[in-house]
């Protein structure tokens, strides 16, 4: 499987290169500063520099080109203002999925958050967190809303740099029980994106994640047909 992951110097997506190399998967990292080429490559992945503020989707389709599947895995990160939550955890993740169409590649992984569902609007809440919530939540509406994506869509609780625990629960938003708010570990996340990209049945799903019981792949297998 050849796998294009925007945010490739990211916590999570540096995990997700490692777990893909050791199985003999070939990723490539698009990032956005040179410096960090040799990050990715010792994750063992190959880095692609590509601006997704600067680029522009016909561009961006040529790196795609020949891919299995995209990952959006990238964010403006913690400091950032709130014009880079547009830019980067909106705009970038609609400007992914032009070039993955342009390009022919259908799968789409989309790291977003739990809490989104309700973001405080504009005029009770100006805050950066807020900012965020609200970048996510129109990042998915937008996405949701093509016919061109195989789309499958996580939503990870608290995120910890914690080593992983092999154990999650998952679940689709809305369903019963639901999973609940909690913490989970960025290598554990990444696990399980891994796992969905095996499962090609797992598209058109909204997934929370957080910590639990049941390994990734088994947890992947029980939501799927």
């Amino acid at each position: 499987m050849r796998i294009v992951i925007a945010g490739g110097h990211g916590k999570i997506a540096l995990l997700l290169e490692r777990r893909a190399a050791a199985r003999g998967d070939a990723t490539a990292a698009l990032i956005r500063d040179p410096a960090q080429s040799d990050d990715v490559r010792e994750a063992g992945a190959e880095p692609v520099v590509a601006d997704l503020e600067a680029i522009d989707a016909g561009e961006l389709a040529t790196h795609l080109t020949g891919a299995d599947a995209v990952v959006f895995a990238a964010g403006a990160g913690p400091g950032s203002t709130a014009e880079r939550k547009d830019t980067v955890d909106r705009d970038a993740a609609v400007l992914l999925a032009d070039a993955a169409a342009a390009a022919g590649v259908r799968r789409y992984l989309l790291v977003s958050a739990m809490g989104i569902d309700s973001p405080p609007a504009p005029e009770d809440d100006d805050s950066i967190w807020a900012h965020y919530l609200r970048a996510k939540k129109a990042a998915e509406v937008a996405l949701r809303a093509r016919g061109d994506l195989d789309l499958t869509i996580v939503r990870p609780g608290r995120l910890t740099d914690d080593p992983g625990t092999g154990l999650v629960r998952l679940g689709h938003v809305g369903g019963e029980p639901p999973v609940g708010y909690g913490e989970v570990p960025r290598e554990d996340v990444a696990a399980v994106l891994l796992a969905l990209l095996d499962v090609p049945a797992s598209a058109g799903a909204v997934l929370d994640l957080v910590g639990g019981t049941v390994p990734p792949a088994d947890a992947v297998a029980a939501l799927t047909p």
